[in-house]
């Protein structure tokens, strides 16, 4: 077995790259005397594509003026080499062909052909206990493999969020965000993308992107530049047995409509809240999540087939899809700098610039701090912010630009209580926990 997996390893690691960003920060550190500092960043990526296509996760390549990536020292095979150290690796630059902030994916090109790329698994067949390995470069050390088993083939770590993971205690590390999962017979199941920490480092709780959600993504972004969602202008609920007693429901699982937004395809098709969704194109709905994922699929402006319950009587309504509307991805295109860490949330911020303002919905106050994207080693505490989210007050004390933000959880002592005020989706509401 040991030598098994020694073979997998060399075999995949020859398609797994090192990514480093370049950006620039704004000065202000001492002795720091120009106006902005050029700082570098790293993660990992893996090529699935000989034509030079790379994914990694999009938080590596956000804000980045410039893109490179390290092959592996496999790929130069120019010398017989005998010396168990590496060789120095090539350094190409990379463009960006597009990214997906809600999925936290991104698809890189470099300029040469003919190269090793990974296969994609199907991460459905993956259960608990599976063996698998993860790649990359933990902290910058490149070529490192850690092997470990799935704890959760599909893990949810918000209530009615789209975005799901795989959970494994693979030791997964900030630098190994972009660098593949795979299974024992070396395809790739998932994107390393997170860990749960309270140190900082790896303790066994790490997640990867699933390959099928990443297959569809990428597969958007290579045809289309990014990633078009559609909806039809519903709030979906996943029905629990609770749900289901106090509505008086017939079965204690599937999908009810919270809501019908007035005026969307929805309304005027004659869907209603309380209804309860059978099928989506045929397909029986389990979950919340499921029904938005599957809106996905079809383009946009194509009709889709729901059967609802609505009481005792089951009804088949056509409905189209529509782009869903302020997608926080379409940010991406204005954030030109890596913006401000807030190690404390796991965050990475922006001040409301007047570009990334236009790009907006009208706002409830006009001044805050926009949540660009969630980092890597995020917190749990962290994971309650989402892209797009407006960050107006910390503890009511009003926050209006990056640098306030900061010096406002400076001044708390850990475990202090924090409740941040935010706009998302054109709604007040508080974030609360102890700081880390």
């Amino acid at each position: 077995m040991s030598a098994d997996f020694a073979a997998l390893a060399a075999r995949v690691n020859a398609s797994v790259v090192k990514i480093v960003a370049v950006g620039y920060r704004p000065a202000g550190e001492p002795g720091e005397s120009s106006v902005s500092v050029q700082q570098a960043s790293g993660g990992s990526g893996v090529i699935i594509d000989p034509e030079g296509y790379v994914v990694t996760n999009a938080h590596v390549a956000l804000g980045a003026q410039r893109l490179q990536v390290i092959l592996s020292p496999q790929l130069d095979r120019s010398v017989d080499r005998k010396s168990i150290l590496k060789p120095a690796t090539r350094v190409v630059n990379a463009k960006l062909v597009g990214l997906d902030l809600e999925t936290d994916l991104a698809l890189l090109q470099i300029p040469l052909k003919g190269l090793p790329a990974l296969k994609f698994g199907d991460s459905d067949r993956l259960r608990p206990g599976q063996l698998v390995l993860a790649f990359g470069s933990p902290l910058g050390l490149q070529s490192s493999v850690t092997l470990g088993v799935v704890s959760s083939p599909a893990r949810q770590l918000r209530p009615e969020d789209p975005m799901i993971y795989i959970q494994t205690d693979a030791p997964i590390n900030p630098g190994n965000s972009g660098g593949p999962l795979v299974n024992t017979d070396g395809e790739v199941v998932g994107i390393n993308t997170l860990i749960f920490s309270q140190s900082g480092g790896s303790e066994g709780i790490g997640f990867a992107a699933p390959s099928n959600i990443v297959v569809n993504v990428i597969r958007h972004i290579r045809e289309k530049g990014q990633m078009l969602r559609g909806e039809i202008g519903v709030l979906p609920q996943t029905i629990d047995p609770t749900l289901a007693a106090a509505l008086k429901l017939s079965r204690p699982y599937g999908v009810v409509l919270g809501d019908v937004y007035p005026g969307s395809p929805a309304d005027r098709a004659g869907l209603r809240p309380g209804d309860v969704v059978l099928t989506l194109d045929g397909k029986p709905m389990e979950n919340a999540r499921q029904f938005i994922v599957n809106l996905y699929k079809p383009a946009i402006g194509d009709m889709v087939r729901l059967e609802i319950l609505r009481g005792r009587q089951k009804k088949a309504v056509a409905v189209q899809v529509v782009e869903r509307p302020n997608d926080p991805t379409k940010l991406a295109s204005v954030i030109a700098n890596p913006g401000e860490k807030i190690g404390r949330l796991g965050i990475l911020v922006y001040d409301l610039s007047p570009e990334i303002k236009r790009l907006l919905p009208e706002l409830r106050k006009g001044l805050g701090v926009l949540v660009g994207s969630l980092t890597a080693d995020a917190p749990v505490q962290g994971r309650s912010f989402r892209t797009g989210d407006i960050i107006y007050q910390i503890n009511g004390e009003p926050v209006i630009n990056a640098s306030e933000l900061k010096a406002a959880l400076e001044r708390l002592a850990p475990g202090s209580p924090v409740a941040v005020q935010i706009e998302r989706g054109r709604r007040l509401r508080y974030v609360w926990f102890e700081l880390p």
